[in-house]
């Protein structure tokens, strides 16, 4: 008997055949895709393109012509351009396009400036107005009063003194440096003093001879005296008033029973140690042989004459409590 085959059966040997028949199709699409994918890569090339401006660009393209490349990027080149290579030929073996300005400047010379020194160069200017206090120099005048003699010495008849402006300037800073000064104005707080000097015609006198008697008390000799203005100008010079405080000082402490262990005489109470420039310092030299002004042997020879104008008995060159300023030195009485 034949065995009978149902309709929903299918022999075994026609469905294997149909498998490998749909495997192979499939592989053969596969490798075709593979192909085409393989032949579009080989196509396609990196084209760096140079604008005008010097931005670069680097493209993707499957064109060969530089006119099509530049299209396909939608980079119009405009008539004052040139192109290279040239718009209607093929690329070059460097895969560039350089679109440049006539006249204009290669790339390699021009100049890039980054953001932080375009920012420094809006950098603000502050201005400021600034007041201070400036010195203005003394004049120095010379008069002769020798009247023609040979044998002269100078001689300071007066101390010079610079005098003091107030000045306002307009200041300009950048970045905090100094770039601009402007006077705005000048007021004059203080005006200078010339110092004059004096040609003299120079007298020899006889050093050992009493030239001045004091109160009937005091004598000295021209050295002496001279001695006794040095001193006096070294302490203070700065005017008539000035001195005259320093040499009564000495006077009130010859006269003064508690300052009398140091000599009864201002010469002596200028030379205690430790008391006035004398002994401290021999800056007072440089003042002898008349080098001061005629005001302050004035000052001295009114003192030895009894003029005072305080009733103090020490002196410094800063404030205490309770002193007194005369000519630039504060007086005071120690308790």
């Amino acid at each position: 008997m034949r065995k009978r085959i149902s309709k929903q059966e299918k022999p075994e040997k026609s469905v294997l055949p149909l498998k490998r028949i749909l495997i192979v199709i499939l592989i053969f699409f596969m490798l075709v895709g593979m192909i085409g994918v393989m032949a579009s890569n080989e196509r396609l090339i990196s084209v760096k393109i140079v604008l005008s401006s010097g931005y670069e660009m680097d493209v993707m393209t499957t064109n060969r012509k530089v006119s099509e490349i530049l299209a396909e990027n939608h980079i119009v080149v405009l008539e004052n351009e040139n192109v290279t290579p040239e718009v209607d030929s093929e690329l070059s073996d460097n895969k560039t396009i350089t679109i440049t300005k006539e006249n204009s400047v290669a790339l390699a010379q021009e100049v890039y400036f980054s953001a932080e020194e375009i920012l420094q160069s809006y950098t603000s200017i502050v201005e400021k107005l600034v007041t201070v206090q400036e010195e203005i120099p003394y004049q120095t005048i010379t008069k002769d009063v020798s009247n023609g003699d040979t044998q002269t010495q100078n001689r300071v008849a007066q101390i010079g003194q610079n005098g003091i402006k107030e000045v306002v300037y307009r200041i300009k800073y950048k970045n905090g440096e100094e770039i601009e000064k402007t006077e705005v104005s000048s007021t004059i707080i203080k005006e200078p003093v010339d110092k004059i000097v004096e040609v003299r015609t120079i007298t020899i006198t006889s050093r050992s001879s009493a030239v001045f008697v004091g109160e009937g008390k005091w004598t000295y000799s021209e050295a002496d005296l001279d001695l006794l203005c040095a001193i006096t100008a070294q302490e203070c010079s700065s005017s008539y008033e000035g001195s005259l405080a320093v040499i009564t000082t000495a006077c009130n402490r010859a006269q003064s029973s508690k300052w009398r262990s140091n000599g009864t005489d201002p010469l002596s109470q200028y030379k205690a140690k430790g008391q006035f420039c004398y002994s401290i310092d021999s800056h007072w030299k440089k003042r002898l042989n008349g080098n001061y002004a005629s005001y302050v042997k004035q000052a001295v020879l009114d003192a030895l004459n009894g003029k005072r104008n305080h009733k103090y008995l020490s002196f410094r060159g800063y404030q205490t409590s309770g002193s007194v300023n005369i000519g630039g030195n504060w007086y005071f009485n120690v308790m």
